[in-house]
C-alpha cells in the first residue's frame, strides 16, 4: 500500500496528513503558513516529510496549494495570499531536498478531485464544483478529467463579471457579489459596522432572523451567486453542481435557496441541474491532492 504525505497549504494554516493510495488518513497536523519566506516555506514542508519518514516508508509528496500551477513543472505564475511563492518553481526547490517524486496542484481543482475521489462526484463525468469563502473558486471536470486550461487558470469563478451590487463600494465580479465576504461586507454597511471589526458569517444569519433589512441582503446574496452558477451551467452543460467552501456549513438551507432563484431564471428548465453540497470539507484539499498524484504518476 503506497503512502504519501499530502500538504494542504492554506493562507492561514497549512494541513498535512499520510494518506494511503485508499484515501486512508493515517496521522494529520497542520502548522502557520509562512507566507513572506520561500526558504522557509520550503523547509517547513520538509520538516515534516521528515518527521513521517521517522514513522513510515513515504513514496512521494503531494501538494495542494492557491494560485495558477503548472502541473508539469510546479512553476507557480501567481500563488495567491502565498506571496513568497510567486513566480517560482515550488517542486525545483523542493526537489532539492528530497528525492521523493514531488506533485502539485491548484487548491480548488483538488477541490473537486476529492469529490471525484471518493466524494459526491465519485460516478460524474461532468461536474463543476464551486467553493465560496473570502473568494469563489472552483474546478471543473469534463469527461472524466479536471480542466485546467491554457494557462492553469480555469476555475477562477470569483472573477466572472456578474451584476455588480449597487451601494458606496462596488465590486462587479462574482467574488465581489458572491462570497461570504460580500454579504459580510453588506452586512457591515448596513449595520454602520467598521470594515475591520471580525464578523462571522454565522452572524449574519442570525440577525436576518429578526431583522428584514439583514433578510434582503443575504436574498441579493443568494441571487448574485445563482447568477454566477446560471452561467456556469449554460456555458458547460454539467450533470451536477457541488458547493464547497466555508459556507457550505449551511446545508441544505443553501441549497434549497440557491435552487429557489435558478429556478426563476430564464431558461433553466432548459439544463435543471442538481445543486449540492460537497462531501468533504476540511479534508478536502488533502484528499484532491493525493488524487492528484497518483493521476501524474499513473499517466
Amino acid at each position: 500500500m503506497k503512502t504519501v504525505a499530502c500538504f494542504d497549504v492554506g493562507g492561514t494554516n497549512v494541513k498535512h496528513a499520510l494518506i494511503t493510495e485508499t484515501g486512508n488518513i493515517l496521522s494529520k497536523g497542520a502548522y502557520p503558513t509562512i507566507r513572506d519566506c520561500a526558504d522557509v516555506f520550503i523547509s517547513s514542508i520538509i520538516d515534516v516529510v521528515e518527521t513521517y519518514q521517522k514513522t513510515c516508508q513515504l513514496d512521494g509528496i503531494a501538494l495542494s496549494m492557491p494560485g495558477f500551477i503548472d502541473i508539469n513543472t510546479g512553476f507557480a505564475s501567481e500563488a495567491g495570499a502565498i506571496d513568497c511563492m510567486w513566480d517560482t518553481n515550488i517542486k525545483t526547490q523542493l526537489q532539492a531536498h528530497t528525492d521523493l517524486p514531488i506533485e502539485i496542484e491548484n487548491d480548488a481543482n483538488c477541490v473537486a478531485m476529492a469529490e471525484k475521489f471518493l466524494g459526491a462526484a465519485l460516478d460524474c463525468e461532468h461536474f463543476v464544483c464551486i467553493t465560496v469563502g473570502t473568494g469563489i473558486g472552483g474546478g471543473i471536470f469534463v469527461n472524466g478529467k479536471i480542466y485546467r486550461g491554457h494557462t492553469f487558470g480555469a476555475g477562477e469563478f470569483g472573477y466572472m463579471n456578474t451584476a455588480a451590487y449597487k451601494g458606496t463600494v462596488t465590486f462587479p465580479d462574482l467574488s465581489g457579489t458572491g462570497a461570504t465576504s460580500a454579504l459580510i461586507g453588506r452586512y457591515k454597511e448596513y449595520k454602520n459596522i467598521p470594515k475591520d471589526t471580525l464578523i462571522e458569517g454565522i452572524e449574519v444569519f442570525e440577525q436576518a432572523k429578526r431583522d428584514t433589512g439583514v433578510q434582503q441582503i443575504i436574498e441579493d446574496w443568494y441571487l448574485h451567486l445563482s447568477q454566477g452558477i446560471y452561467n456556469l451551467v449554460c456555458t458547460l452543460n454539467p450533470q451536477k453542481i457541488l458547493i464547497g467552501g466555508s459556507i457550505s456549513a449551511r446545508g441544505e438551507e443553501l441549497t434549497t435557496n440557491l435552487e429557489k432563484y435558478l429556478c426563476q431564471m430564464p431558461s433553466w428548465a432548459l439544463f435543471d441541474v442538481s445543486v449540492e453540497l460537497c462531501h468533504f470539507k476540511e479534508e478536502a484539499g488533502l484528499m484532491g491532492a493525493i488524487y492528484h498524484f497518483f493521476e501524474m504518476q499513473n499517466a
